[in-house]
């Protein structure tokens, strides 16, 4: 059974009915989830779709905004981006994530560095718990409040709203987008990246996308993407003291503010308007496989090495490297459920696609990345091993 309630009253009357007969809940807010674990269940369940829940209301006077659940970030960024051009969110770059899923499990992107994690910046919130009460913080208590921000939403309640703080950014943001092969030197630039990202200043976001080359098996490509708080002359000193192996250079640049970076490391063209934010039909539609991992030791030349070739075995794989470091050092790592502070230099997140359908072609490339995932062991967190939880 699917319910998709207008109302939190009927939210309440699913949960008590849900009880009584024995059903689980699974609850779905942006329909996100990479192993869809909204829409399955082993025994009877019940789905509540928060898709009619989404209202957004901003408050630029003390910088909160209430969010309802079924919205999506790319709704809340243009909600705040019609309001302010100086305020935002720390969250991640996909426009169509829910932010109940999300902000329950910490939810990162390019401000984490600045201003930690979604739920970080997680003031207040509201819930129905299994006896179908509606609890803000100080009714559900401290505990309860700690563990919905990081220790996954469903597992403690139906979350209906969030209250947010918003965050200063400047008028103007520059991002670039450089990119090297194999033969331009990728693997030297991949190593010296992991010695300097997480120590560059918080206002600096540098990640990498690593995958096959114009769709080739031939060669592997590392684009450095990144997000600097502040115009081209700021951003021209730190790059060329800390990483000018790079090549880096002012022509690589586009100056924009925080509303069309949004737009820009969505994925969409430069140039398009905040208006596609709003959008719900992914940009990317294939299967695919993913596994995340954390690295608190830089991997070493002849390590990437061995990624690259088994990169090389596969039509369709990418790697994406966020760095941590600045804010995220910061905080404890018992502040929220969510652990992964000071000593983690990156996450990783590996991803194989394919378009064929059936059984076979899915096995071979699960196979591939669980293959990956093996060889990563040793050169990733270990006793114990971690993982992003979305």
């Amino acid at each position: 059974m699917i319910i998709t309630p207008f109302h939190e009253s009927e939210i309440q009357a699913a949960v008590v009915c849900s009880r009584n007969h024995g059903l689980q809940i699974r609850v779905r807010s942006g329909g996100h989830d990479y192993e869809g674990l909204s829409y399955n269940c082993q025994t009877p369940f019940i789905i509540i779709d928060l898709i009619n829940l989404r209202s957004i209301e901003i408050n630029i006077n003390d910088e909160t905004a209430w969010v309802q659940s079924g919205a999506t970030l790319g709704e809340l960024y243009y909600a705040i981006g019609t309001k302010s051009s100086i305020h935002a969110f720390p969250a991640g770059i996909c426009p169509t994530v829910g932010v109940g899923g999300h902000f329950s499990g910490g939810g990162f992107g390019t401000l984490l560095r600045k201003y930690g994690l979604a739920a970080d910046n997680v003031l207040d919130a509201s819930l129905i718990d299994v006896n179908g009460r509606i609890l803000d913080r100080k009714a559900m208590g401290e505990d309860l409040f700690w563990a919905i921000r990081g220790g996954g939403g469903a597992s403690f309640g139906i979350i209906l709203s969030w209250k947010i703080k918003l965050v200063r950014v400047p008028e103007i943001i520059t991002a670039f987008t450089v990119s090297r092969t194999l033969e331009q030197g990728a693997t030297e630039l991949v190593h010296k990246w992991q010695y300097i990202a997480d120590k560059l200043d918080g206002d600096l976001f540098i990640r990498i996308i690593i995958q096959n080359a114009d769709g080739s098996n031939k060669t592997i490509k590392a684009s450095f993407n990144s997000l600097f708080l502040g115009g081209i002359d700021r951003l021209m000193p730190p790059m060329n003291q800390s990483f000018p192996e790079l090549g880096f250079k002012a022509e690589d640049c586009f100056q924009m503010s925080w509303i069309e970076s949004a737009v820009y490391f969505a994925g969409f063209q430069k140039g398009q308007p905040p208006e596609v934010l709003l959008g719900k039909t992914e940009l990317y539609k294939s299967y695919f496989k993913a596994k995340s991992d954390f690295v608190i030791e830089p991997i070493s030349e002849e390590g990437l090495e061995g990624i690259w070739e088994r990169f090389l075995e596969e039509e369709m794989v990418f790697m994406i490297m966020d760095p941590y470091g600045g804010k995220m050092n910061e905080i404890a790592e018992n502040e929220v459920p969510f652990p992964h502070r000071k000593g983690n230099l990156y996450d990783v997140q590996y991803l194989v696609k394919w378009e064929v359908d059936g059984v076979k072609d899915t096995n071979r490339h699960v196979h591939w990345i669980r293959v990956l995932y093996k060889y990563m062991r040793p050169r990733v967190s270990r006793s114990p091993g971690a993982a992003y939880l979305n």
